[in-house]
């Protein structure tokens, strides 16, 4: 029975997540209202439009970092007294090319290496928050200012969370971060030890070249479809969310809207992509702009996926002020951006 469930099950697992939903909303739209598919097709084509430039400009940035190597770098946040790494590790994670999941073998290759947990957690917190490409595409989303402020928000997060685990450490928690059997220096550990040489140039290396191809094609489809899926639900969204409702419930840009808008962040939270039109949609409809702050970054950080990854990495302490860290930052994030907000508008 077992080999039989598995034998049916194993084809769902190579369907891919986002291309399923959009399906799902076509089918249902062309089912219940024939009249919005349209609508909602023409609004997704038109916004992508709109944020082609700024894509095509993320998408180079980002294949122009693995091409070149540049992304190595990131090895030398890791040097030196632990009160400077961790300041180091934050500012270095809120420019890394790393999203929630994707920094989670490097984050069990620099434990096992021995790498103190304070400055890990410091970039395990702010890398998936803000990178070149989420910093343009946020810009182009949701405007320079807001981008800013979600970039210093992935670096005080980092800072709060490496700080605070240096403390606790420094108590007595968080002897053993890992679980027993992992991170024995796996994925991304040889990058740690011996940082390639960064070729600027790396267009005079045919082998580089392929490279830079190869990313930029994957961060084209990847982007693309999550792009794709986040315009379609915000046409939906527009189209049957009433917008006195949104106003209602997270309009107001106080205590209970921002915690809201944090603890609702790690279920609803698709994509760090295409999370950004969604806010958009949801902040114009009357979303307190504080509250899409929030939503963005405990999203971004502990969206269920990452979540889950996470618990398989790390014991449940750690595990436990993750989130702790992850949320108490998205409140902050989210209560100073709105208080900020508010003085200027």
């Amino acid at each position: 029975m077992t080999a039989l469930a598995l034998r049916w099950t194993e084809p769902l697992k190579r369907l891919d997540s986002a291309l399923v939903i959009m399906v799902a909303i076509l089918v249902l739209l062309a089912l219940l209202d024939p009249g919005q598919l349209p609508a909602s097709l023409r609004f997704t084509l038109v916004a992508l439009l709109e944020v082609s430039p700024f894509l095509v400009a993320s998408i180079g940035i980002a294949a122009y970092a693995t091409a070149s190597g540049a992304d190595s770098l990131i090895a030398r946040a890791f040097q030196g007294r632990e009160a400077i790494m961790i300041l180091a590790a934050a500012l270095m994670g809120g420019l890394s090319p790393f999203c929630s999941c994707g920094v989670i073998p490097l984050i069990a290759a620099l434990l096992a290496m021995g790498v103190p947990l304070a400055p890990v957690m410091a970039f395990w917190l702010a890398s998936p928050i803000m990178d070149p490409t989420m910093f343009v595409l946020t810009t182009g989303t949701l405007g320079l200012d807001f981008a800013i402020a979600k970039t210093m928000a992935a670096i005080g997060l980092g800072l709060i969370g490496g700080y605070g685990t240096m403390m606790l450490v420094r108590s007595g928690t968080f002897s053993d971060p890992l679980r027993p059997g992992i991170g024995n220096g796996g994925c991304g550990a040889s990058s740690v030890r011996d940082p390639k040489q960064v070729a600027w140039k790396f267009w005079s290396d045919p082998a580089r070249r392929a490279k830079f191809t190869g990313s930029a094609f994957s961060n084209t489809l990847f982007l693309g479809k999550w792009l794709v899926l986040a315009f379609l639900l915000e046409s939906v969204m527009l189209a049957y969310v009433p917008a006195d409702f949104v106003k209602s419930v997270a309009g107001d840009g106080g205590f209970l809207t921002v915690l809201g808008a944090s603890l609702v962040g790690i279920p609803a939270y698709l994509n760090g992509y295409a999370a950004l039109p969604v806010v958009k949609g949801l902040i114009d409809h009357g979303m307190a702009h504080g509250a899409g702050m929030a939503f963005l970054i405990a999203g971004g950080v502990t969206s269920i996926p990452a979540a889950i990854a996470v618990f398989a990495l790390a014991r449940k302490p750690v595990f436990f002020a993750y989130l702790g860290f992850s949320l108490t930052g998205a409140f902050v994030s989210g209560m100073l951006y709105e208080l900020v907000w508010a003085g200027f508008k």
